[in-house]
């Protein structure tokens, strides 16, 4: 970060991984409403961790990009090897990074060693992924960065976004059927991505600098400085105005979005195998039929269930039949 492409390029990357959840959030609750459990991440078919994969390769192009492509000596060290002032934000921005690595990469461990892997493991990869967010708003808010200037301002309005990233993807533990807390998580992690990208056009395009502020060339990176309080205070006002207008049209668009994908995706009718009861001798319901609870993963027990009974019953609501 500290430059055009080091706003804009982790900014495509929370951008592109914010729509895809909300897309997919927004399709399964649609597609099954009375069953919707917020997964932490959607697989692909054909490459099944592909978001995770594009979470790690970010990741790790940022780390490169901040402690090896970016400093002059392609590596962030002193002479002595301490680590020098102008270094210290390539190390901060390195540890939100890595701290997005760790996640992805214990997310993909939880589910390749999910027939051995513990319960909760999906609650252990959710709060990873809220240790990251965490990092990521201590980060921005001990900033070794201007925290006075228009670039402080930025990365304020920032952290209002992470916290809220944060909240929600703590909530997604004991409320996973929220699909509240899914939306605005989602579209917390699209707002982050605009936002980046805004930070990085509006504070390192010479044209769009605001009246009587100017760029200053400052411990290796250049940094935007009023030349009086009032041209401070009005460039700051401008960055509010910002935010609230990219707010804004967030939400719109996410409520666009939802409406749009409501007329492409309807309920699925819920198949459930019409099974005899097996119960064991003396029971008095022994001639008792029932049909089960609707979870997500009787896909198996349903094929089963077609091939040894040939009985498939679409319903909306659990029922029992008595003979």
């Amino acid at each position: 970060m500290g430059t055009l492409v080091g706003h804009v390029a982790p900014g495509a990357g929370f951008l592109l991984i914010g729509l895809w959840q909300l897309f997919n959030h927004i399709r399964l609750f649609l597609l099954r409403p009375g069953s919707y459990v917020a997964p932490v991440w959607f697989p692909v078919r054909g490459v099944r961790h592909l978001e995770l994969i594009l979470v790690i390769a970010g990741s790790a192009m940022s780390i490169l990009m901040e402690l090896v492509i970016g400093p002059a000596k392609h590596q962030p060290f002193d002479d002595d090897g301490t680590i020098p002032s102008d270094h210290l934000h390539n190390f901060e921005h390195a540890s939100i990074s890595l701290a997005l690595l760790l996640f992805a990469a214990v997310a993909i461990h939880m589910d390749r060693a999910r027939p051995r892997a513990p319960p909760m493991r999906d609650a252990v990869s959710q709060l990873v992924a809220g240790a990251a967010f965490a990092q990521e708003l201590l980060v921005f808010h001990l900033h070794s960065a201007d925290h006075m200037g228009v670039e402080g301002q930025f990365h304020w309005l920032l952290q209002t976004v992470v916290a809220v990233t944060l909240l929600t993807t703590l909530l997604g533990i004991p409320c996973p059927r929220s699909i509240a807390v899914s939306l605005t998580r989602s579209a917390s992690l699209v707002f982050q991505g605009v936002w980046f990208v805004v930070t990085g056009v509006m504070l390192w395009t010479p044209a769009l600098v605001p009246k009587g502020c100017f760029l200053n060339r400052e411990d290796g990176h250049d940094v935007v400085r009023c030349r009086d309080g009032e041209a401070l205070e009005r460039a700051k006002s401008l960055v509010n105005l910002q935010f609230s207008w990219y707010l804004t049209a967030t939400v719109l668009f996410v409520v666009v979005f939802y409406l749009w994908l409501g007329k492409m995706y309807s309920e699925e009718p819920r198949y459930l195998p019409l099974v005899k009861g097996n119960h064991a001798e003396g029971d008095g319901d022994g001639g008792r039929f029932s049909i089960g609870d609707d979870q997500d993963d009787d896909e198996d027990d349903v094929e089963s269930a077609k091939h040894s009974f040939g009985h498939v019953v679409s319903i909306t609501k659990p029922i029992e039949i008595e003979r």
